[in-house]
């Protein structure tokens, strides 16, 4: 996306650098690392940057409207409400496709959003990585908004930690050590001290809830909650497992409930050139050219029930048309030149929300490069110059 940054890179690549930078991230933690790691960073202009940014502040000023728990109610499932949420959400992500307009130029549409973690604590110790192997010069920088890695990382444990001792803040995820993000875990537990926990290994006792840490029973007071219900309920024998639901005394971050607010969901609430017309299928009001449009159901995991070649007859037969919503397509550019195909690239803008503060700031980010139909794994076997990365942005 900077061109005589991409031309500089691509000239002094070689595989056994490559090799060598790799063998950098796995040595962070050893086996952890258990997804493909792309060739080369994503070097982002000014411009662009600035346009994703005035996109996310066009989805707060509706995050943060009076209002908005109203207007999102019905997005959370009645039997995945849980209590104790707060007024807001600790973190958001914000993920943009670098796209091409009618014009030719390149411009971010946003892709989804959530009020979830992401790699927070990998994407930061993989950036000073990054940097030594792509030689990113000293007017680019992973973080936004004047962060650096010392303030990144303490803003990171004041919001997790809220002031508890490590050992009584909890990493929550199921069977952690085979999620395929583990490393993720690792690197949040070197840097804030606190222990990935799987939800079958919690107990409860009087709306208490506890784990066991080096064989000591030790209380919970705060959740760093990484445990997507959906994919929950993928697992066999969930219904056993403890419920997430019942009235506990303790903290969440982020809450449960703010997965499901900022979503999907809140897409059709947004206006901005760099976030694409949505509808409710149920208030869709005028008739639209289906094939401009992608069907996405509301409550879904990791993109399943996605519609990309709309029909009339999908939509017939949808039963519950105020779950789904219409989304226009956008045309993701063939931006990223590599030594053989050109890859497609999607960029995910991480906010903290610290309680101190009147509104989400922008930290920091993860890149992906993709050559298939869709960005992910199963789009990209056997290809290279693909995969997750970090995009550098000019200051």
């Amino acid at each position: 996306m900077v061109p005589h940054l991409r031309k500089q890179f691509n000239q002094h690549f070689t595989e056994e650098k490559y090799e060598a930078y790799i063998r950098d991230i796995e040595n962070m933690h050893p086996g952890a690392l258990d997804f493909r790691v792309a060739e080369t960073p994503v070097f982002v202009p000014k411009d662009f940057t600035q346009s994703m940014l005035s996109a996310c502040d066009s989805i707060i000023d509706v995050i943060t409207r009076d209002d908005f728990k109203q207007i999102t109610q019905r997005s959370i499932p009645s039997n995945l409400n849980v209590p104790g949420e707060n007024d807001r959400p600790e973190f958001l992500i914000f993920d943009f496709g670098v796209c091409e307009n009618a014009n030719g130029k390149l411009e971010p549409q946003l892709i989804e959003m959530q009020a979830f973690p992401s790699l927070f604590a990998y994407q930061s110790c993989m950036s000073h990585i990054t940097e030594q192997y792509a030689g990113v010069p000293d007017d680019f920088s992973a973080y936004l908004s004047g962060f650096n890695s010392e303030t990144y990382a303490e803003s990171l444990k004041q919001i997790i930690l809220n002031g508890h001792a490590p050992e009584h803040v909890i990493l929550l995820e199921i069977y952690p050590a085979q999620q395929k993000t583990r490393i993720d875990f690792y690197c949040t537990e070197k840097m804030l001290g606190i222990q990935p926990v799987c939800l079958t290994e919690l107990l409860v006792e009087d709306k208490k809830l506890y784990y066991m840490r080096r064989g000591v029973k030790t209380p919970v007071h705060r959740i760093f909650n990484r445990l997507i219900f959906d994919d929950l309920h993928q697992q066999e024998g969930w219904q056993q497992m403890t419920d997430l639901t019942q009235e506990l005394n303790v903290e969440w971050v982020p809450h449960p409930n703010w997965f499901y607010r900022v979503s999907k969901f809140t897409l059709p609430f947004i206006d901005h050139p760099n976030v694409p017309d949505s509808f409710f299928l149920n208030e869709l009001s005028q008739p639209v050219q289906l094939s401009d449009y992608v069907l996405k159901p509301l409550f879904s995991f990791a993109g399943m029930g996605v519609v990309i070649d709309v029909t009339q007859e999908d939509i017939d037969k949808i039963p519950d048309p105020e779950n789904w919503i219409l989304q226009k397509k956008v045309q993701y550019a063939d931006v990223i030149l590599t030594p053989d195909e050109p890859a497609k690239a999607e960029l995910r803008l991480f906010y903290f929300w610290d309680k101190t503060w009147d509104r989400p700031i922008a930290v920091h980010n993860l890149a992906r490069l993709s050559k298939g139909k869709m960005i992910g794994t199963r789009y990209n076997k056997n290809k290279t110059w693909v995969g997750g990365t970090i995009a550098y942005f000019e200051k």
